[in-house]
């Protein structure tokens, strides 16, 4: 190939395909619209104590006993892991004018899994690292993919203001496909039926958010419970002991309380609510946190569309887009909605980057 394949999209998904693709030689070239690598991948500090560890804010777990791609690729970078708490009790929060009840589950009622000692962004970095440093653009967004009638493929993008064209002999697009359909023009058009795959296919986390409390010491575990609870209450309908390997304590959540409705009340007002539940839950002391994260990833213009706020009631239908017309072979589609076993979940990022590298492939040969 003479020209790039050019990646829409620095998120685990698309990192691994460069990754995998430099290790072949392949000429690649990654475009990112963000300002971070990473996309739903999100680990992060809180200011000036960077001394309470890093806590994620986008997906936290992996389960090895089912998911070998990210399990091996963990192997093979050496990247430090830890099993997720769960000793302990859980609660059960059924209704307002109840207290909250203690449960003790039977061994081995939770499977096992696995968090990252620097958070999921140490995944991201370790798959960045064998990336040539020349390879990936951030704060770049790609506008729009023309298909010229000898089949030449050129990529419009913008940055800081200026225009670029970039040639490539094939596109991945490692990123939500609603985000794709929505933010990309194509030129000619998309065939209506992958259009409609598309749309159909709901960003994974795009209508959630995550709120994390963090105190100086994970002191539910004194009245050994484990940090688990669930919630009919709310706001936050599941909550986890969220804590680094050892030092500070963390809790986190993900929220039953719709986007719309988490967005008319404002974040100060949801955070209120969410401390309020964990006093209810885990007593006094969780009215002492040392500080508190928030991410809403449905005002994230780069992650969720209108139809995303709009919360799930089945777990969506995930799987290759079909592909049709002019752009077959032309353009592929990567990222964790688009793998049918393992959409939603890292490994369903890894899974479909490695499908979209055989393809390059194919078309090589």
């Amino acid at each position: 190939m003479n020209k790039p394949v050019v990646i829409v999209g620095a998120g685990l998904s698309g990192l691994h395909a460069a990754s995998l693709l430099a290790a072949q030689g392949i000429d690649c070239k990654v475009l990112e619209a963000r300002d971070r690598l990473g996309g739903r991948v999100l680990s992060t500090s809180v200011p000036n104590r960077p001394d309470l560890g890093k806590f994620d804010l986008g997906p936290t777990w992996f389960w090895p006993q089912y998911e070998k791609a990210i399990t091996n690729l963990v192997k093979e970078r050496n990247i430090r892991t830890f099993e997720q708490y769960t000793k302990g009790s859980m609660l059960s929060e059924r209704s307002p004018n109840m207290t909250p009840e203690k449960l003790v589950l039977p061994e081995n009622a939770i499977q096992t899994s696995i968090r990252f000692s620097g958070g999921v962004q140490s995944l991201i970095d370790a798959v960045a690292e064998t990336i040539p440093s020349d390879v990936v653009e951030l704060e770049t967004r790609v506008s729009a993919i023309r298909l010229d009638e000898e089949g030449s493929i050129t990529v419009e993008t913008a940055r800081a203001g200026s225009r670029n064209e970039i040639p490539a002999s094939a596109v991945i697009l490692a990123l939500p496909p609603r985000i794709a359909e929505r933010h990309i023009a194509f030129s000619p058009s998309l065939a209506e039926k992958l259009i409609t795959d598309l749309k159909s296919k709901s960003t994974w986390m795009a209508g959630q958010a995550k709120a994390v409390a963090i105190y100086d010491r994970p002191f539910w575990r004194d009245s050994e419970l484990s940090g688990f609870a669930t919630s009919w209450v709310g706001p936050l309908q599941e909550i986890h002991d969220a804590s680094p390997e050892t030092g500070s304590g963390a809790l986190f959540g993900f929220f039953g309380m719709p986007a719309k409705t988490r967005q008319e009340l404002g974040k100060d007002r949801v955070l209120q609510l969410v401390k309020d539940q964990f006093v209810r839950l885990f007593g006094p002391s969780a009215d002492n946190a040392k500080a508190w994260l928030y991410k809403d990833w449905a005002t994230d213009s780069e992650t969720a569309v209108e139809e995303d706020l709009e919360p799930l009631r089945d777990f969506p239908s995930y799987g290759t887009p079909p592909q049709s017309g002019l752009w077959d072979k032309k353009i592929i589609f990567a990222g964790t909605e688009t793998n049918s076993q393992y959409g939603g979940h890292l490994e369903g990022a890894l899974i479909s980057a490695e499908k979209a590298v055989a393809e390059i492939n194919q078309l090589i040969k």
